[in-house]
């Protein structure tokens, strides 16, 4: 009994973070689509700068999706180790990032001049990013999450990690531009699609089969 409650709370949670992911993505979506930044050579984050008319939204939008990284940890299967987390570190850092919000424009060292507000944004955002990436590193590899969280987390870390790469020697060679600008939707995109799949396959998730490992 006390593991078919189990089974069903992670599952409840599996569903939440759907919910949680999609709302957020659509919030931060419409924010920066609406919002003030500067096309594909901005950053997202300029979306939530205070004083513009979509900040609310973005920042609420920042939450949901940190909200969404804690209920996938909570919602991930017993027996797996790290990933819960790192999930969790990244929620905490997403929502630091939604709440301390940069200044005009969001610079970034090395080229911008920048407040220490924009350093916390920047940094909180940079571990999130690592955090998640790292839990889906993990996931991949961890047995007792089963076939198919693996399989989606195999294939999201193969595809986001040399963004995250591309994106960090861009900024230091280059700077702001369309190619950090692309670059930086693309991890945000496949991120929060890895987030809506994951929790989706943990709240069909009917518990542990013979060997263990969660289907």
């Amino acid at each position: 009994m006390p593991r078919a409650r189990g089974d069903i709370a992670r599952r409840v949670a599996g569903s939440a973070a759907v919910g949680c992911a999609l709302a957020g993505a659509v919030a931060v979506t419409l924010a920066v689509v609406a919002g003030p930044g500067s096309g594909l050579t901005g950053y997202v984050s300029e979306a939530g700068i205070a004083d513009t008319g979509h900040a609310a939204t973005y920042r609420l939008g920042v939450l949901a999706l940190a909200g969404a990284l804690l209920l996938i940890g909570a919602a991930l299967p017993p027996g797996v180790w790290a990933a819960p987390g790192l999930l969790a570190a990244g929620a905490v850092c997403t929502a630091v990032s939604g709440v301390v919000t940069c200044s005009d424009g969001c610079p970034l060292p090395p080229f911008e001049r920048t407040t220490a507000a924009d350093l916390v944004h920047g940094g909180a955002s940079i571990v999130a990013t690592a955090a998640v990436v790292f839990a889906m590193i993990t996931l991949a590899v961890s047995g007792p999450a089963g076939p198919t969280v693996r399989r989606l987390a195999g294939v999201a870390a193969a595809l986001t990690l040399p963004l995250c790469v591309t994106v960090g020697l861009a900024m230091l060679v280059i700077g702001r531009g369309p190619v950090v600008g692309v670059l930086e939707r693309l991890i945000l995109a496949l991120t929060v699609l890895w987030g809506v799949t994951t929790a989706t396959a943990l709240a069909l998730c009917k518990g542990p089969h013979a060997d263990g490992s969660f289907r």
